[in-house]
């Protein structure tokens, strides 16, 4: 019994590797196999394959898996191979084998005979294809060169898709197929009268001579040529030569070619757009570089001059708000023609986009030469033109550079120094020229430089804010805070405003700061307000971000980060000039912050023009009057009668009114006699960082001598 347990034993443990090592027997087979050997999924994709089939066609194992079948099948070939599939797995056929052609990883092209099989699941339904694959392209080559000297080859030549030459050791013609005479329209006869030189329009006899000797030291040479048909005409095409050697022995040259002219017309169109700005049809920005240097070489060459304009329209953007883009476009095409026809003969001009071109002046003698013609670019460019029911009008302001210059430089250069010139042009009025200046480049670039550095600050958190107190001097209460920012910069340490703010001024960076003060703000008030801290924050808007299409959605944006915010927390400063600079628009966004619950105040008032004029037009509750007056007040009775003016006023119109620059009590004495009571400066506190307010807070509270400015009576009526 025990003898008979152990042959069972032993039964089973045999049985449990046998199919272990059938799977190696396998494994070994398919990967040695000498035939290329695949696995395919039912739709066509690698799902196994061998070295073998690697080898044939020049991808990895891992490039196979990434691709179908038809990756590597020839167009040609792929309707018949998916045909047959097709046939296979709806099980009309149990296999089938056809020959056709691969296109190996390098391009070249073999042909290969595939046996394909279906393998089935126990229940019938297909699981995955098998494929078995050979090269046969010797064999192939071997009947192409047999069927020269008989019939067969003759139908395959006579049915052939492309152009058949065959060219004997002379270089003449001496056979060719139907489609070969058809594409070249020439007849039969007329093409065995010709060498291969008489078609060849590209392609001189070196270069013949050079293609004959690639094809006997290789055996083949694929090319582009262009080739002269009977009709004068010329027809690209892509041919490949081989050389082959019938049974007689005559060796020949076999030219298969086909016509590629559309293709050719589609690059050439292709290579059009990339160089011509497609809404005005100017010259695109890769074609003003090719231009511009062809300009600079030729200036150097004949010692004379070209100038760069850099030319943007003043007034384009009010046309596409007001009457949408697709009339703004009919007016840059409509300017883009005037400004074209204005040009001379071998000038160029540009569209770099949107409302920017670029023009280069070539062969000037001197820069004056060049006035003339910016003095047409202007007047074309300010015209009224018809754009359909409607007459527009636009300027333009340019900036213009010469070349060559005392110090190199090069095309990208002379743009921006270019593009410089323009902004100074639009800065002195719009609608003029301004020449580029080099030490004022200088100047730019330093500018340039240091705004880097503080974009690299405000990415960086290096900027702090610091908080300086408004109080009432009569009921003693802190009102708020004024929040004012300064830069701990690493190497120079706290820096005021001053010594960086002006930099930013009518740049987009001032926006992006005066956001992150916003944004800095909020972020203290929602701190303050979780203590119980009722204090509110004064921010101050610079005109440019003030000026921003999006200012009210931007904050919008901001405000809604911080939804348990009280109403009347955060206050917008904006200078007393800002505001005039466009009062509807100031009082247009004042009316929507109301909206938002944020106040505005005016600051210093006083040092711009018409300001009682115009402050009953704008909606703002608290003005601040400049800290000049209150500065000057002891010493100047003008300034006294000045702000006991404007105070009167500002009862009129119901305006808080705080006083900066109060430095000392005398000048909170003097305010509170003529019955200013709010005020901010010096004198009460310097600006300081969040956690100093509570200790300045409770010493100002109790110092004595606030507690007689309290007291001070107003006597001034």
């Amino acid at each position: 019994m025990g003898k008979m347990h152990k042959v069972a034993v032993h039964r089973t443990y045999m049985l449990s590797i046998e199919v272990p090592r059938q799977d190696l027997i396998f494994q070994s087979a398919f990967e040695n196999a000498a035939v290329g050997m695949a696995h395919m999924s039912l739709q066509g994709r690698w799902l196994r394959v061998n070295r073998k089939l690697g080898e044939i066609t020049g991808y990895s194992r891992e490039e196979m898996l990434a691709i179908s079948f038809q990756g590597v099948t020839h167009p040609d070939d792929a309707a018949r191979d998916v045909e047959l599939l097709h046939s296979l797995l709806s099980n009309q056929i149990n296999s089938y084998e056809v020959e056709k052609r691969y296109i190996r990883k390098d391009g070249s092209i073999i042909w290969v005979a595939i046996q394909v099989s279906v393998v089935f699941t126990s229940k019938g339904l297909a699981d995955y294809g098998i494929s078995v694959i050979q090269d046969i392209s010797a064999r192939k080559q071997a009947e192409l060169e047999t069927a020269v000297s008989h019939q067969r080859y003759m139908a395959l030549f006579e049915q052939m898709p492309e152009g058949i030459l065959l060219i004997d050791s002379s270089l003449r013609i001496i056979g060719h197929n139907p489609e070969a005479a058809r594409q070249l329209r020439w007849s039969g006869a007329e093409l065995l009268r010709l060498r291969i030189h008489d078609i060849e329009a590209q392609a001189d006899a070196d270069a013949i001579e050079a293609r004959r000797q690639m094809v006997e030291a290789s055996g083949r040479s694929d090319f582009e040529s262009v080739y002269r048909t009977g009709d004068g005409t010329l027809l690209h095409v892509e041919a490949s030569v081989t050389f082959v050697t019938l049974l007689n022995g005559q060796s020949l040259y076999q030219v298969l070619f086909r016509d590629i002219s559309e293709r050719k017309q589609a690059a050439q169109l292709i290579e059009s757009l990339a160089y011509t700005d497609q809404l005005t049809g100017l010259a695109n920005r890769s074609l003003l570089g090719d231009r511009l240097h062809q300009g600079m070489t030729q200036a150097r060459r004949r010692a004379n001059m070209l100038a760069v304009v850099f030319l943007d329209l003043d007034g384009f953007k009010t046309v596409n708000d007001t009457y949408g883009h697709a009339t703004g476009d009919l007016l840059l095409r409509s300017l883009a023609a005037h400004m074209k026809d204005c040009l001379r003969e071998g000038d160029t001009l540009a569209r770099l986009g949107g409302d920017e071109f670029v023009a280069v002046f070539l062969d000037l003698a001197e820069a004056q030469a060049c006035t003339p013609l910016l003095a047409r670019l202007l007047n074309v460019s300010s015209q009224v033109l018809p754009v359909g029911s409607l007459n527009l009008q636009v300027s333009a302001s340019l900036g213009v550079t010469f070349y060559p210059q005392a110090e190199e430089v090069d095309a990208d250069q002379l743009l921006r120094q270019a593009d410089q010139a323009m902004y100074q042009a639009k800065l002195s009025g719009k609608n003029r020229f301004h020449v580029f200046d080099a030490e004022s480049d200088r100047t730019l670039r330093g500018q340039h430089a240091s705004l880097e550095r503080i974009r690299s600050a405000l990415q960086h958190q290096e900027f702090v804010l610091h908080y300086q107190p408004k109080v009432n001097m009569r009921t003693r209460t802190v009102l708020g805070v004024e929040a004012l920012i300064r830069w701990a910069h690493p190497q120079q340490g706290l820096l005021a405003p001053g010594h960086f703010l002006p930099v930013t001024e009518n740049h987009r960076l001032s926006v992006d700061i005066g956001e992150w003060v916003i944004r800095q703000a909020l972020l203290q008030l929602t701190d303050w307000q979780s203590q119980g801290i009722g204090l509110s924050i004064s921010v101050n808007i610079s005109a440019m971000q003030l000026q921003q299409a999006d200012f009210l959605e931007r904050l919008q944006h901001l405000m809604a980060e911080f939804p348990q915010l009280q109403p009347h927390s955060l206050e917008l400063e904006i200078l007393e000039t800002s505001a005039l600079e466009d009062i509807a628009q100031a009082a247009r966004v004042i009316a929507q912050c109301k909206a938002l619950d944020v106040d505005f105040a005016l600051d210093d008032f006083g040092t711009g023009y018409s300001s009682l004029t115009y402050l009953k037009r704008l909606p703002i509750p608290t003005v601040k009057i400049d800290q000049s007056f209150v500065r000057e007040m002891l010493l100047d009775q003008d300034n006294v009668h000045i702000l006991d003016g404007i105070l009167w006023i500002m009862r009129q119109l119901k305006r808080n009114v705080v006083a900066e620059g109060v430095e000392t009590l005398e000048h909170a004495r003097a305010l509170m006699d003529l019955g200013c009571e709010m005020a901010q400066g010096y004198g009460i506190a310097r600006p300081m960082p969040v956690a100093g307010l509570a200790a300045w807070k409770q010493h100002w509270e109790q110092d004595a001598d606030w507690q007689a400015i309290a007291l001070v009576p107003r006597t001034a009526i």
